[in-house]
């Protein structure tokens, strides 16, 4: 009983380090992260065609690395057309680091406004829908970076780089994968690197009572938050999860609209992460987009694996908080 104890403790470990590395994570349980170009409108579930993502390295981790993206043209086996029938999009990947690529607030907000390309700009690519034999179903490295060219944050004791995606001409959606890596052509994990956003879009796996997963961090200075989401199509339920609140249903979106749900943080719940629990009732495809601000509107941190671990709901601890739709 011993060593199977010792084998799986060992390969949590391990697994926790490898697909923390990949976007969406296994603990995300969602199929790609999703952008659409600027003619598609809200109703296919892309509130501002941009996604930002956000990789930190140790700072004692000197490994030069790549930023790997699976799948990055528009027009394969994996992406969505639109009406047109006919793909004809464009999207941008560029990459960050330097000064300001994390620190400055635009970077961090959930609108595509002011400078959030911020920092110094270490590669920039296009992928047409015409790259399709090229690129579809396969990897496209950016690299390789060394950890200390990302901006040096001291909060997290990492090196901070940036990865923008932004849909531009076209109207269809772009459904792709990152993974952090330290080879060029094959999957190793950065050790201790974790990515996080401050807003996603997202397919959800087309299965019923399939349920994907978001991470959101509450730091010490968040009294209350509000959970956003938009295009849900009112598909399922959506729940909040914390070491205080289990299975607590949020307000559900429709079609090309935002619904709020507020909830009041607990002592207990500062410094861990929050789970969104996102449950599919039907097999139709569906694209969403979530983020969650404080009480002072500050988009807070959505990791891919949750800092501190998934949170487990302490149904010993008595307490009382407000929670609103």
């Amino acid at each position: 009983m011993k060593n199977w104890l010792i084998v799986f403790c060992f390969l949590f470990v391990i697994t926790n380090k490898v697909f923390s590395q990949q976007v969406p994570s296994v603990f995300e349980n969602t199929d790609f992260v999703v952008t659409f170009s600027q003619g598609a409108n809200g109703t296919w579930g892309d509130d501002d065609h941009l996604q930002i993502y956000f990789f930190a390295i140790p700072v004692d981790n000197k490994t030069p690395f790549y930023i790997r993206v699976f799948d990055p043209e528009t027009g394969g086996a994996n992406d969505q057309v639109n009406v047109t029938k006919v793909f004809n999009s464009t999207t941008n990947f560029s990459i960050y680091g330097g000064k300001g690529a994390y620190s400055n607030k635009d970077a961090r907000g959930t609108e595509p406004t002011g400078n959030y390309r911020s920092g110094v700009q270490l590669a920039t690519k296009k992928f047409v829908s015409a790259d399709s034999e090229k690129y579809d179903n396969k990897w496209y490295s950016f690299g390789p970076f060394n950890p200390n060219d990302g901006e040096l944050d001291k909060d997290l004791n990492a090196n901070v780089f940036k990865i923008v995606v932004e849909g531009e001409q076209g109207d269809d959606g772009n459904m792709y994968r990152f993974y952090f890596s330290k080879q060029e052509n094959n999957n190793v994990a950065v050790e201790g690197g974790n990515p996080f956003a401050y807003e996603v879009t997202f397919h959800l796996k087309s299965i019923e009572s399939e349920a994907g997963h978001y991470y959101p961090y509450v730091n010490e200075n968040v009294k209350s938050i509000k959970i956003n989401n938009f295009d849900f199509d009112k598909d399922g339920w959506i729940r909040l999860n914390s070491v205080n609140k289990k299975a607590h249903e949020l307000g559900l979106s429709g079609e090309d609209n935002w619904e709020t749900t507020k909830a009041e943080v607990t002592k207990e719940e500062k410094n861990t992460s929050m789970d969104i629990e996102i449950i599919k009732k039907t097999t139709m495809l569906n694209d969403m987009t979530i983020n969650v601000t404080d009480q002072n509107n500050e988009a807070l941190p959505i990791y891919n694996y949750p800092k501190g671990g998934v949170p487990k709901y302490k149904f010993n601890v008595e307490v009382k908080y407000l929670f609103e739709k």
